[in-house]
């Protein structure tokens, strides 16, 4: 049993699922689903388009390179079954995507170390250019507590008056 790799996407398309389209020249692709079958019927570039794989590789969203992806490469040599090599085999494959989770995970945080530090540039920068929206806000909570302030100091001074008018 074999997953292949959908042309577009990448995702996995496991056997029986998906559709497979076979060129002229004997060449083999695979799809996951309809739309991604329609894209290249419609020759979109994989590329460019901002769901895909391919698009997160090439704007390094995702790692590109990384010795574990030779892992994954298909080899079409025929291997006599042994349990000691099957055993192994499956060990490697624990070990190695342990290595690269790992590697994603260091990869991941290195982007997005300064994030928090651009965010905050960005959102003065805002503040800066739509001042405009933000000062009348502002001024109307400073109103509202003003006439907040005023009227309880009229009730104060209401109370003190009843009082004394009473005695």
């Amino acid at each position: 049993m074999r997953i292949e790799h959908c042309y577009i996407c990448s995702s996995p398309c496991y056997p029986g699922h998906g559709i497979t389209f076979v060129r002229n020249d004997s060449k083999v692709f695979k799809f996951c689903r309809s739309k991604c079958h329609k894209s290249f019927k419609l020759k979109r570039n994989p590329r460019k388009m901002k769901w895909t794989k391919a698009f997160r590789k090439t704007r390094g969203k995702e790692m590109a390179v990384d010795p574990t992806f030779d892992f994954e490469k298909r080899r079409n040599r025929p291997v006599k079954y042994d349990r000691e090599l099957m055993q192994q085999t499956l060990r490697a494959m624990k070990r190695v995507e342990e290595i690269k989770s790992a590697r994603q995970q260091r990869f991941y945080k290195n982007r997005m170390k300064d994030v928090k530090q651009i965010e905050k540039v960005r959102a003065r920068k805002e503040i800066v250019q739509s001042i405009d929206l933000v000062a009348p806000a502002a001024s109307k909570q400073r109103q509202k507590t003003n006439v907040v302030e005023k009227a309880k100091a009229k009730l104060e001074q209401a109370k003190s008056a009843n009082l004394e008018v009473g005695k």
